[in-house]
């Protein structure tokens, strides 16, 4: 069976864990938000891609959910020293957003071979060989994509800015995906969609983690050809967030904090949404909605968790009864 998972970053790293638990990596295949993507240092940054690749290859910081096991900080240490020579409006050597040595040597390489003239998903799949990934990871485009937030009291800020300079607890009054109108899904993203025999949208923010790749031209069109074999799974539980603001994020943007909610932003290309065991008593509402439920466990505490999730994804999809759109 091939699958194909419109991933995120952590959220999305756990599902494809227990994913190659139950299927062969050579089926699978993740296209992968760019939006989140900055440049630092000079240096071409991906997080999601860069999250998914470390957590697959077994090389991630378990404790923090991203980076590198072992890291060391030498670099980001060296850099503390230039705050006071660094000229008013000079943005030189921050150390707000935290690079790890280890890190930085993937960063360097995929920035090399972008001014060498490859693109991103070349690049991508060169660092996936490297740290010996067996799935194919692309991102959702070869061009430059920004994901921008309006927060209150400064206007519009990159997603970075918001997510790790301000901690992401400041209010998000919009958000847009800058340069998107003029992307195309980079190779193969078209096809994946097309010829998977199982779609999943994997556990990440509906807004800022699946919202830049459905607004990629085409690619919101071709879910919805194959709306059919199309999964989501919430990643909301309970009404909250396991993990990041996709919580506050969807209330501060007018939708609701729920799986019902999830339901309403995804029903036109998805027929199923897996739901956790703790909003079974809403599976009737999301069905209203015109999606039908899989109840099962979502919260990936361990790889086994995330082994039964992604078996739920795949054997609960064909059993569901789908419901009206």
């Amino acid at each position: 069976m091939t699958v194909t998972v419109l991933a995120g970053g952590v959220g999305a790293a756990r599902y494809l864990q227990g994913l190659l638990a139950v299927r062969r990596p050579g089926e699978i295949t993740a296209v992968v938000n760019t939006g989140d993507d900055t440049e630092l240092h000079g240096l071409h940054i991906c997080p999601d891609l860069d999250t998914i690749t470390y957590t697959v290859s077994g090389s991630v910081n378990t404790e923090t959910g991203w980076g590198l096991a072992g890291e060391t900080w030498a670099a980001m240490g060296a850099l503390e020293r230039f705050p006071g020579v660094r000229p008013a409006g000079s943005t030189a050597g921050g150390t707000w957003f935290r690079l790890g040595d280890q890190d930085l040597a993937t960063h360097l390489y995929r920035t090399h071979r972008r001014r060498e003239g490859a693109p991103l998903s070349t690049v991508t799949a060169e660092i996936t060989r490297a740290f010996g990934l067996g799935l194919t990871l692309l991102p959702m485009t070869d061009d430059p994509v920004e994901t921008r937030v309006v927060v209150a009291g400064e206007g519009e800020i990159g997603f970075q800015d918001y997510f790790v300079g301000r901690h992401h607890d400041v209010a998000v009054s919009a958000v847009r995906f800058a340069g998107v109108e003029a992307s195309r899904p980079a190779p193969g993203v078209l096809r994946a969609i097309e010829e998977a025999e199982v779609i999943v949208i994997a556990p990440s923010n509906p807004i800022v983690s699946i919202g830049p790749i459905l607004a990629v031209p085409g690619v919101r069109d071709a879910l919805e050809r194959r709306r059919g074999d199309v999964v989501a799974v919430s990643p909301i539980v309970a009404g909250a967030a396991l993990k990041g603001p996709a919580q506050r994020m969807l209330v501060e943007l007018g939708h609701e904090a729920s799986v019902v909610g999830v339901a309403r932003l995804y029903r036109d290309v998805a027929a199923w949404l897996v739901i956790d065991t703790a909003d079974e008593a809403l599976a009737a509402a999301v069905e209203a909605e015109g999606m039908a439920a899989v109840v099962t466990g979502t919260v990936m505490a361990n790889p086994g968790v995330a082994a039964s999730l992604a078996r739920a994804t795949l054997a609960g999809r064909p059993r569901a009864r789908e419901a009206p759109r």
